[in-house]
């Protein structure tokens, strides 16, 4: 048996460019691994694929992306036997972070392992691709430029260590509405991923901090309020900067040190009934 580890994402920017003629839309973002993780426990069987998850309401079959992620291995590769696996979820659901993503990211790796395939990461990058735009980015990790449909990824310098401070409501956003919503009202303002890509290289993370922008936030906070509250708040508390990640609803802030992120995540458990938690950026998967 093996146990694979899957982090987490936030988006320290993130543009549309337009809608493509494949019905994606083109994006660029400055993508960041975060130490929120899945844990996925892997073994071969000689049986069909099986997977258990600890949410209970979560599809456990071929609608679940770690379950797809297997099937795809198996039918590329022909492979005879089949695998169990128990996923253990911290990562919030429907929340802008990658859960889904990460997790199937996690088993194209495990199977690799499991079935001694030497997949390059290139090779899983493109099985990837072909199930999830984010899930390129969740095999490599790390601090990247993300282009196309979300696949097309360039490596930037690990940003320094920085502590986060990540706050979901108890509401999900679907990934769809937001992109829709977004075709039909734009945005004002939109990030400048080449200055951020050049502080990022300097490792000057309060310049970064200043640098953040996601073009869908508009889009979900004139749905959901509660996220321009989140943001107000931790920035109350001294964050440097606080964002939606994704099309939300998680609202991150970025903080200078331990201490004022544990500061500003108490004062996010005293006064909202979000889901918190205080973890730091990573690097690339290893």
């Amino acid at each position: 048996m093996i146990k694979v580890e899957g982090n987490a994402k936030i988006n320290l920017t993130l543009d549309i460019l337009g809608k493509r003629p494949d019905g994606y839309h083109e994006v660029a973002m400055v993508m960041q691994s975060i130490g929120l993780s899945d844990t996925v426990e892997m073994e071969k069987t000689d049986g069909p694929i099986e997977l258990t998850i600890n949410v209970p309401w979560l599809k456990a079959d071929e609608k679940n992306l770690a379950w797809r992620a297997a099937a795809l291995i198996k039918e590329e590769y022909k492979l005879a036997g089949g695998v169990r696996m128990k996923l253990t979820k911290r990562i919030p659901v429907a929340a802008g972070l990658a859960g889904g993503s990460t997790d199937a990211a996690a088993v194209l790796r495990g199977m690799n392992e499991l079935y001694a395939l030497e997949l390059s990461e290139e090779r899983l990058c493109e099985l990837g691709a072909r199930l999830g735009s984010d899930i390129p980015f969740c095999l490599l990790g790390g601090t990247m430029l993300s282009t196309g449909r979300g696949e097309v990824l360039k490596r930037l310098p690990d940003l320094p260590a920085t502590w986060v401070v990540l706050a979901k409501p108890r509401i999900s956003v679907s990934t769809a509405w937001a992109y829709q919503n977004y075709d039909e009202q734009g945005a004002k303002d939109h990030p400048d991923n080449e200055r951020i890509q050049q502080e990022i290289a300097r490792g000057d993370r309060k310049a970064v901090a200043g640098l953040l922008c996601n073009v869908l936030e508009s889009v979900t906070i004139k749905k959901y309020d509660v996220i321009s509250q989140y943001k107000q708040m931790m920035m109350q508390q001294g964050a440097m900067a606080s964002m939606m990640s994704g099309s939300g609803p998680t609202v991150f802030g970025l903080a200078e040190s331990k201490e004022t992120a544990d500061r500003i995540a108490t004062h996010m458990r005293e006064h909202t009934d979000a889901y918190v938690y205080v973890i730091r950026t990573t690097g690339k998967v290893q």
